[in-house]
């Protein structure tokens, strides 16, 4: 690990700004990821409570900020189901050690091997999937929308049939905090553009108060998880735990490579990089998972968000936890007074940037194995989920190659001499 000596006050006050605006993302989503799982919405939090300063001394993307995914739910749902809250202390220690283990046979330097156009394809999905998943936030629309379905298109038909609900003082808020972003983004490139439009969204919220807030959050450390582990958890909990890994590994690597791009950073990581971001996040998730936290893995939308306010270093990470805290502790005041369409505002406007439109532009200059597979790849994220997604991207190439080397044994003349 490389120290730095050199910390001008220009990156602290990024990095501070970064690690603000990416707390206040994750209160929402930390909640919500863990009631859906079933657990208190709490450990939701203090899964980034406990992983951040972890994963910030021993990652090597130093803005990568990770959190509770939405990828992660049908796993551990299914271990608090069967064993609840000690069943998701079990499964997520389980897929941590396998994590870990992952970057002990060096897993992780195969998989920064997809494709460029890939990733940017996952990047466009993501940002879409991000934009989608906050319509209904956006609109005030109250009709129930299944947020955990991986078909984001059905959750955008969910809310356009309920349309006729939709309230207009939602989307003003989040429609400030958009304009205001992009405005500032373009203005003044120093300022923490996102923090910008929260701000300016509270102060016409002031005028009208009455939407759904944030709200007030307890202040205590969960206690340890109890569970004995059974001889029936090896076939009932540990090929679950096998897979939450796989695809936590494949998360957290590729939005690595995708924060790396957009902070204009295009030489790839090394290979060892891989392997010890994954043996940092497998020891972080240990220690969350000793208090039945949910996983941490890499959540492009708080990533972004922190670099966006210029957040640059293992700082923002320490930021982001130390600003967590503080929420928590201020609940009751201030931060709980936030509408919930703001923060919708900020996740919505972080999406636009994930499109990354100047890939769209490069569509048809680009070759033509490249170009279907960062459309099929941005689509799948939509239509399946970011998993199946690097999948689809990846076996264009692989049939691509195939195909190629099938063609130059055809007019090979040694074939044509068997012929």
């Amino acid at each position: 690990m490389k120290f730095r000596f050199r910390y001008s006050f220009r990156e602290l006050s990024g990095d501070v700004c970064g690690g603000a605006i990416a707390a206040l993302i994750a209160l929402p989503y930390g909640l919500a990821m863990a009631a859906l799982m079933g657990l208190p919405p709490v450990l939701g939090i203090f899964t980034s409570l406990l992983t951040a300063p972890i994963t910030a001394l021993l990652g090597r993307n130093p803005v990568l900020i990770g959190g509770t995914a939405s990828a992660t739910v049908p796993f551990i749902a299914l271990a608090v189901r069967g064993q609840g809250i000690g069943g998701a202390a079990k499964v997520c220690i389980a897929a941590s050690v396998f994590m870990m283990f992952f970057s002990i046979i060096r897993l992780g330097r195969h998989i920064t091997k997809v494709p460029h156009s890939v990733v940017t394809g996952f990047s466009c999905g993501i940002g879409g999937l991000m934009i989608i998943s906050q319509l209904r936030t956006m609109t005030g629309i109250a009709s129930p929308v299944d947020v955990t379905s991986s078909n984001s298109m059905l959750q955008l038909w969910q809310v356009i049939s309920g349309w006729e609900q939709a309230r207009s003082f939602p989307m003003l808020l989040s429609g400030i905090v958009i304009v205001v972003s992009i405005v500032a983004a373009r203005r003044w490139p120093r300022l923490p553009a996102p923090l910008l439009g929260v701000l300016a969204a509270c102060l016409v919220y002031s005028f009208a108060p009455g939407e759904k807030e944030v709200g007030a959050l307890p202040l205590s450390l969960p206690p340890i998880a109890g569970f004995m582990w059974q001889p029936s958890d090896v076939y009932t909990l540990l090929p679950s735990a096998l897979a939450l890994a796989f695809i936590s590994s494949v998360n957290i690597l590729i939005t690595s490579r995708v924060i790396e791009h957009f902070r204009g950073r295009h030489r790839p990581l090394r290979s060892t990089d891989a392997d010890a971001e994954l043996g940092a996040y497998g020891v972080a998730n240990v220690c969350a998972g000793i208090f039945g936290a949910p996983l941490s893995v890499g959540i492009p939308a708080r990533s972004l968000a922190s670099i966006r306010c210029g957040g640059s270093t293992r700082v923002s990470n320490f930021a982001h936890a130390a600003f967590l805290y503080g929420f928590l502790a201020l609940g009751a005041s201030l931060i709980a007074h936030i509408p919930m369409a703001a923060l919708a505002g900020v996740t919505t406007y972080i999406g636009i940037c994930l499109l990354d439109w100047s890939a769209w532009r490069r569509l048809t200059k680009m070759r033509r194995t490249d170009s279907l597979a960062f459309v099929l790849t941005a689509l799948s994220v939509l239509l399946v989920n970011s998993i199946v997604a690097v999948v689809v991207g990846c076996s264009v190439y692989a049939i691509h190659r195939f195909w190629q080397s099938r063609h130059a044994w055809m007019i090979s003349p040694a074939h044509e001499q068997r012929a």
